[in-house]
């Protein structure tokens, strides 16, 4: 999801969890799960957040959605760009308009596992052990930098993305819901960093670049900090909590009630398969990865005011979805091709289900 991706539509990411802020909220919390949803009042909602998180990012619509899509579908996004593009700004904005925790963690070289998951601290008053939880014991987690970490404290990070728990001395520790890991990384300064391995890589539903913004959103940017925006105090912007947890996990039942026709889960194959066969690329999408574009269309479908996917939807969503599953060739590298061209010169010819 970048600049060019689909702007946003206009109607229109558990026992020992630490509980949502919800002191002087004034959303209306949904009806009860056991009645049916309203979807067109839920989705209003999400458009509402994202006007809301309007008033202290510029610009930046696509990345917006990719995080919501994340929270829906319960997945990882992972957060592309040149520094101050507004990453952690973005991440902090979210949280606050739907009224969920969140922890930013700064990636450095010498950051231990513990440092994250959180470790056992002895208590000398009582001769044992306790466990004292980390910052990955939130909603939102902000791994910023996350490539200049070394490859184990990373790892650290495998097991709550995809099994939303922390397992330490053989105890696994529920994570609270919803949860989802926002790492950033700077796509040009390489030097002392740590490449994420494939395996973690997959582990993200969406990769979003975060492009530079236009000229009339940079100027708007800079007439915001000359009227005295402090990007430190999002109170100070007015934004206020629009939804809260539960608003997300009723969203979740939404969403996976969309409908994908036997022909457009065969698109979405064709798609995964196609890279495979490329000689461009050294690795192609897995399984794992056309299910992802799945369920990413099903949430972007779903916020587009339909119970069902449609080709479009998967269109919107392959580049975000399928860039960093794949890995080019040495020959393609060497000829400076981009993944995202690649990707689509294959939605091209891929034929698209009528």
């Amino acid at each position: 999801m970048t600049a060019e991706s689909p702007q946003p539509v206009p109607q229109q990411s558990t026992a020992g969890a630490p509980p949502a802020r919800t002191a002087s909220v004034d959303y209306a919390a949904p009806a009860d799960h056991a009645a049916p949803v309203d979807h067109a009042a839920l989705r209003d909602t999400f458009h509402r957040v994202r006007q809301e998180v309007s008033k202290a990012v510029v610009g930046q619509d696509g990345a917006v959605t990719g995080v919501l899509i994340g929270l829906l579908t319960r997945g990882h996004v992972l957060l592309e760009g040149v520094p101050g593009v507004a990453k952690t700004l973005l991440v902090r904005s979210i949280s606050a308009a739907l009224s969920l925790d969140a922890k930013r963690v700064q990636f450095t070289p010498d950051l231990m596992p513990g440092d994250v998951t959180g470790s056992l601290v002895y208590d000398s008053s009582t001769g044992d052990f306790s466990f004292r939880e980390g910052p990955l014991f939130t909603h939102l987690m902000l791994a910023d930098e996350i490539n200049r970490t070394p490859p184990k404290t990373q790892a650290s990070l495998l097991e709550a993305m995809e099994e939303r728990q922390v397992s330490v001395d053989g105890v696994g520790r529920q994570l609270p819901e919803p949860f989802l890991v926002a790492a950033t990384q700077n796509p040009t300064e390489y030097e002392g960093t740590y490449p994420l391995p494939e395996a973690q890589l997959d582990r993200f539903l969406l990769k979003v670049n975060l492009a530079l913004p236009e000229r009339g959103e940079e100027i708007e940017v800079i007439r915001r900090h000359a009227a005295g925006f402090n990007p430190s105090s999002l109170a100070d912007a007015g934004i206020r909590p629009i939804a809260g947890a539960e608003h997300v996990l009723a969203a979740r039942q939404a969403v996976w009630q969309t409908t994908v026709a036997p022909e457009v889960i065969a698109y979405i194959v064709d798609i995964a398969r196609a890279t495979r066969q490329a000689p461009s690329f050294q690795l192609g999408v897995s399984p794992r990865g056309a299910t992802a574009l799945m369920n990413a269309s099903k949430a972007w479908a779903w916020l587009s005011g339909r119970d069902f996917v449609t080709p479009d939807d998967v269109k919107a969503l392959a580049l975000p979805a399928l860039r960093h599953r794949v890995s080019l060739s040495p020959e393609a590298s060497m000829d400076g091709v981009s993944v995202d061209d690649l990707l689509r010169g294959i939605l091209t010819t891929v034929p698209v289900p009528r």
